[in-house]
């Protein structure tokens, strides 16, 4: 067994992280960028050091989980969720149960709530938010974003649900409490189920083949009848009727 195959087969015994799900080239580069940066000379040097050094294993989680994340990424997809795919969803129920699912530090939970916010008030806009990392988890409710994350916020959207407090801007807590975040492993945890939104977009891009399919069977089996499944724009399902599912929009999937 290599020294990556041995390092993959002890943070799964260790973690419950199965790194084998993931694109093998790409995250050993980020590992192997990683370790030699904090001066190891191999996998298992690198594990043997995060096995006593909690602060180690946080980076560690943090480097594999790819925590890229703005408010309204990709603003073109928000505006169909908002214009097209919600006015759907709520023409069937009053009140939707929505999973942002690999949420990083919570831009985009946020972010639904906010497009939430034109349909009904916050006091019913309940939304899962789900992360791999304790971190990023942390990081999210601590609800502080410096500018770069807000660039793609409309102004009215700012003035109304953000304070600015020095370089940085602070969700307001009207929006924060909408939002439950919890920790989850996609690839090995179990999924709830009548979700009639579930958001997980720019995390596929970095699984193998078979994880994916995987994940977009358990996907289609917690959503609803009609449930949709928004992913990124580079992550478009090309065969998403094996999966139980019809393209609604780019990116956007219904349960059939």
């Amino acid at each position: 067994m290599n020294d990556y195959q041995d390092f993959i087969t002890k943070v799964h015994r260790k973690t419950g992280i199965d790194l084998s799900c993931y694109k093998e080239a790409q995250m050993k580069r980020r590992l192997t960028s990683l370790y030699e940066k904090k001066g190891f000379k191999s996998f298992q040097e690198f594990f043997n050091a995060m096995s006593t050094d909690k602060d180690l294993l946080d980076e560690f989680l943090d480097r594999m989980t790819i925590n890229v994340s703005e408010f309204y990424r990709n603003a073109k997809r928000w505006e169909v969720l908002q214009k097209k795919i919600i006015p759907k969803l709520l023409e069937k129920n009053k009140k939707l149960k929505v999973w942002s699912a690999a949420c990083s530090t919570g831009e985009e939970p946020y972010t639904i709530a906010m497009i939430l916010s034109h349909f009904m008030p916050l006091s019913q806009i309940q939304i899962l938010a789900t992360d791999l990392d304790e971190t990023v988890i942390a990081r999210a409710e601590n609800g502080i974003y410096p500018d770069r994350s807000l660039v793609e916020v409309p102004d009215d959207i700012k003035k109304k649900f953000f304070t600015k407090d020095g370089i940085f801007y602070k969700v307001n807590d009207d929006i924060k409490r909408t939002v439950t975040f919890k920790k989850h492993n996609l690839l090995a945890d179990p999924f709830d189920n009548n979700f009639d939104l579930i958001v997980c977009r720019n995390v596929l891009i970095y699984f193998t083949e078979d994880a994916k399919e995987v994940l977009y069977q358990k996907f289609s089996a917690a959503l609803k009848n009609g449930g949709i499944l928004f992913v990124g724009s580079t992550e478009q399902i090309f065969n998403p009727q094996s999966f139980g599912f019809e393209t609604e929009d780019t990116f956007f999937y219904r349960k059939a």
